[in-house]
């Protein structure tokens, strides 16, 4: 049987948790020379549904209260920086994201305060529970980030008649 609380498992963690934000950072520079569509702005969250089957595993579940103040946390708390940061500018027809370098320091101090948080929590729940509360937490701040942005992306490509453009 694994020690679900094990050290190993703990670094293993956060050096999966590093690697895959660095992923993140790294794509969503790269987004900006890409003109955005609806499609690639609701795939993110979809795609993520998938990760709530880890609640099949007993040694994941949590309270509920906890699963919805960590989804309430992301949503009011770490989306607002991700939504004050992307801002959409059109060229050429094509609606783009536009570059930010205080974008890149969001994402990072973002997980700066995850990587914080997840190594206090951890130290009073298992590795598995610690994992379920950061997925809804993920889930809740990029859901809400991805419905703002399609919300801006929608305005910039039919603007409201008598709107300046």
């Amino acid at each position: 049987m694994v020690d679900l609380n094990s050290p190993i498992l703990q670094i293993g963690t956060t050096i999966g948790m590093l690697v895959m934000a660095l992923a993140v950072i790294f794509i969503r520079m790269k987004a900006s020379n890409r003109p955005v569509t609806v499609k690639k702005i609701i795939i993110p969250p979809l795609g993520m549904t998938t990760g709530f089957l880890m609640f099949i595993e007993p040694d994941v579940r949590i309270p509920i209260l906890w699963g919805l103040l960590s989804f309430l946390v992301g949503w009011f708390i770490f989306s607002y920086p991700l939504i004050r940061g992307t801002k959409f500018e059109k060229r050429d027809d094509q609606v783009f994201i536009k570059r930010s370098r205080s974008f890149v320091y969001i994402l990072l101090g973002l997980l700066a305060v995850r990587l914080l948080l997840h190594g206090y929590i951890e130290e009073f729940i298992s590795i598995p529970q610690t994992a379920a509360l950061f997925f809804l937490l993920a889930y809740g701040m990029i859901t809400h980030w991805r419905l703002a942005m399609y919300r801006q992306y929608k305005e910039i490509t039919y603007p409201a008649p008598g709107s300046v453009t």
